[in-house]
């Protein structure tokens, strides 16, 4: 496979089937594929996977299972080379491909038919016209689409997620997370919630409209050189090690992460993990900083005893106020006056988001449960106090209900 920059071919990626390793060979001297992979000549070699930088775009859970049987019937095998050879040629970034798949050309979707026609079909329709951009992680269902903006026609990359019996009411749950951490502070992607509430439009935000030039993006997970089982083994102290290390506007940086943890303990946000995080930057390395916050969501509303995806201090507890100050002074490199400030601004985000959650579910009932337990959660942080998980009184409130 090609992999090209700026248009122009730089490397080489290739998959050995009998060492069971796959190989990345530049061919030329130039700006470096990765963070992690600056120009050598010899060759980067990964075991048993993808290297970081190219398997963080691989699909996961739902969509996975999709390719798994598309690939397996029409192929007789299926490897992650198979699936991102297939996806490859239709990635929109910083670094494009040529693969033995052809590239596609896609007709642009209007938004307002997605947002006022969020069904099953509407979804599944989405998925087979766009099947082959699916070059997204994550488990829930989702897939991206190509949609006509509503102001100036142009056609953006949109990542439409729904949900399946097992987290009902996702899109809500999302939408109202997202929410919160943007009245914090922290910047966040453009999100739209549908009429039904079936759907949620998450706009992608690698592309650099005043420079008409798709930005880098890497995850944690990738800075650290770690392949997607390993998403949920490290800590928060190595996600602020790692972002302090590699950007350019450190105070903002700190910042806008430090916010983003506190806000995920204070939204009981129990997947906040390495894929979670990331980081944007130019083509010349001369901006890299943390990227907006994204797939927040409260997950002790499905899963009761649901604890922090990493650890903080060497525990997964839900910290309250003073331990996440001292995070804040320790590890992202703040000043106690400035972490205190932050952390307010956070509590604030809350205050602000539990209202607009108890005027919403009053008028829309079909939500009230999985409000009420997400409200439940975040007026256990309001206290400020640490606790190891969801105290049993209140989970076995939401059990009588």
């Amino acid at each position: 496979m090609n992999v090209l920059l700026s248009n122009e071919r730089i490397g080489e990626l290739f998959f050995d089937d009998k060492k069971r390793e796959y190989g990345f060979n530049y061919i030329k001297q130039s700006a470096p594929i990765s963070l992690t992979m600056p120009y050598r000549q010899s060759t980067y070699i990964w075991q048993h996977s993808l290297h970081p930088i190219f398997e963080m775009n691989l699909p996961e859970g739902y969509l996975f299972e999709i390719f798994k049987n598309y690939l397996s019937k029409e192929y007789g095998y299926i490897n992650d080379f198979l699936v991102f050879s297939y996806l490859a040629p239709n990635i929109e970034s910083r670094l494009t491909f040529e693969s033995e798949f052809d590239k596609r050309l896609f007709d642009g979707i209007d938004i307002e038919e997605i947002l006022n026609n969020d069904s099953e079909n509407t979804f599944h329709k989405l998925l087979k016209i766009f099947l082959e951009k699916n070059a997204i992680s994550g488990v829930q269902p989702k897939t991206l689409a190509l949609i006509k903006d509503k102001e100036s026609l142009v056609l953006k990359e949109y990542i439409v997620k729904t949900w399946g019996d097992e987290y009902p009411y996702l899109a809500e749950n999302e939408y109202f997370c997202m929410k919160a951490v943007k009245y914090s502070g922290v910047a966040v992607p453009n999100i739209e919630l549908s009429k039904n509430k079936k759907f949620l439009l998450v706009e992608k935000f690698n592309y650099d409209k005043k420079n008409g030039e798709y930005l880098g993006f890497e995850e944690v997970l990738v800075l650290l050189g770690k392949n997607r089982d390993k998403k949920y083994s490290g800590s928060y102290e190595q996600i602020a090690k790692t972002i302090y290390a590699v950007s350019t506007d450190r105070e903002t940086s700190m910042s806008q992460l430090y916010k983003t943890i506190v806000m995920s303990y204070l939204l009981k946000n129990g997947d906040a993990h390495l894929k979670n995080f990331g980081v944007l930057y130019d083509n010349e390395f001369k901006s890299i900083n943390f990227a907006p916050a994204y797939d927040i969501v409260n997950t002790t509303a499905y899963i009761f005893k649901d604890k922090p995806a990493l650890t903080m201090f060497g525990k997964k507890i839900w910290f309250g106020k003073n331990e996440l100050i001292k995070f804040g002074t320790n590890h992202c490199y703040l000043s106690l006056n400035n972490a205190t400030l932050l952390y307010k601004e956070c509590k604030n985000a809350l205050l602000q988001i539990i209202e607009e959650l108890e005027e919403y579910k009053i008028k829309n009932k079909i939500f009230d449960n999985i409000a009420t337990k997400m409200i439940d959660a975040w007026k256990l942080s309001l206290n400020e106090k640490s606790y190891k998980e969801i105290p049993v009184e209140i989970i076995r409130n939401w059990t009588n209900d």
